[in-house]
């Protein structure tokens, strides 16, 4: 095997060190001190790799090797390096080290390619500070509206004065944005997050494609009352008319083989413990890796919450918060993935992937493939997250071999 095991895991507890939690979790949010400590040292192992080594307008750190050939399009190898509160070490930086390492493989073993390989840190994949994700893939796809950058975070600071105060010019963003003709093909090591693989004794596994995720915020308003001297037939509970309607949305959803859905949020007003709740407010998050059963399960709650409502004489109001496509993996790089497991004397296996990924925002940009590596007990965004060295290995080692042949 070309990767230097060793070499990956010992860069993926040095870069955790910044941010680190007295937990064991990594917080590191976007255009922060630790953020900047974790890119300048992302940068020194890019150029370990022989790469040149640049940061754009969005804060994306590019590192990148020559092809043979001038004026042809790159293989890009993405993640991020931001994270959630108190998340894991290997969330992102797996998927940048191991494109590092894919690069200082190749450099170390005099393999040239005829397209110029490329490994990027993508800038706020996570969405942890402000709310908006993948800040630095939209960017490079030439997606991510000026608009988007007066979103805030819970000290009222807008994406666009932390991009200032972190020495990048807002108002600059559009330099970021790629042309479709620099790129061949996109592609991403990351943890499953999950227990598929894990389940399947398999170290590593190919992604189908990435579920596009729906949110939505719902409002029921009924009517306030006296939780003592209104009968039960004579109330307008939003409270227990959201309960029946979400437990529809469970009921439905499960109905479909990649369908998930979660209410992450619910509030209730006035909010007495004496109190029938006049208004109550609730978010869905529904994901498919297949947009048409998505919207099927989105019509079919929606009738159901509407004609609920009609009937208990209530209000309910939906707003739309996020609406991404789902983004299908490119059956040829998949086929590619798959042989480079044989080579590997890994069984190929596929599996979706229900949580997001820089590599959605290039669906229409051009070709992506995934590679996932097994998470023990399928914990992600935790300090417990754990991949083992040998199987982070063996993701990259994939991934090397998927590299070589879409650059070569």
């Amino acid at each position: 095997m070309a990767i230097n095991q060793a070499r990956l895991w010992r860069r993926l507890h040095e870069l955790s060190q910044f941010g680190k939690q007295t937990s064991g979790g990594v917080t590191r949010f976007s255009f922060t001190k630790e953020e900047r400590q974790a890119k300048d040292l992302v940068m020194t192992y890019m150029k370990e790799a022989g790469m040149t080594v640049r940061e754009d307008a969005a804060g994306n750190v590019i590192g990148r090797k020559e092809g043979t050939k001038e004026v042809v399009p790159a293989v890009l190898i993405g993640s991020h390096i931001d994270s959630v509160p108190e998340g894991g070490v290997f969330d992102g930086p797996l998927g940048v080290l191991a494109g590092i390492e894919v690069v200082q493989a190749m450099s170390e073993a005099n393999v040239e390619t005829v397209h110029p390989v490329e490994v990027i840190a993508f800038t706020d994949e996570e969405g942890s500070r402000f709310g908006l994700g993948m800040i630095g893939s939209r960017a490079l796809a030439g997606t991510l509206l000026p608009e988007q950058l007066q979103q805030i975070d819970q000290n009222g600071i807008t994406i666009a004065v932390a991009m200032q105060e972190a020495g990048l010019h807002p108002n600059e963003i559009n330099k970021a944005a790629r042309q479709p003709e620099t790129v061949k093909a996109y592609v991403e090591l990351h943890i499953e997050q999950g227990k598929v693989l894990e389940r399947a004794g398999q170290p590593a596994g190919i992604v189908t494609g990435i579920a596009g995720p729906l949110w939505t915020r719902w409002t029921i308003e009924g009517e306030a009352g006296h939780a003592g001297a209104t009968p039960m037939n004579q109330r307008k509970d939003s409270l227990m008319t959201s309960l029946q309607i979400i437990q529809y949305i469970e009921e439905e959803t499960k109905k479909y083989t990649n369908a998930v859905a979660t209410v992450g949020q619910i509030s209730v007003k006035p909010g007495g413990v004496n109190v029938i709740p006049g208004e109550t407010t609730f978010t869905l998050d529904l994901r498919d890796i297949e947009e048409r059963d998505r919207d099927h399960i989105e019509e079919a709650i929606t009738s159901y919450a509407y004609s609920l409502c009609a009937d208990r004489e209530m209000s309910i109001t939906i707003e739309e918060l996020q609406r991404v496509a789902p983004a299908p993996c490119s059956n040829e790089i998949r086929a590619v993935m798959e042989e480079a497991c044989r080579e590997l004397e890994i069984e190929p296996m596929s599996l979706p992937s229900g949580a997001g990924h820089d590599g959605m925002q290039f669906n229409d940009f051009c070709p992506i493939g995934m590679v996932f590596v097994r998470s023990k007990d399928g914990i992600s965004h935790n300090p417990d997250e754990w991949s083992s060295e040998e199987d982070c290995g063996t993701g990259a080692a994939i991934l090397y071999e998927t590299v070589l042949h879409l650059a070569t």
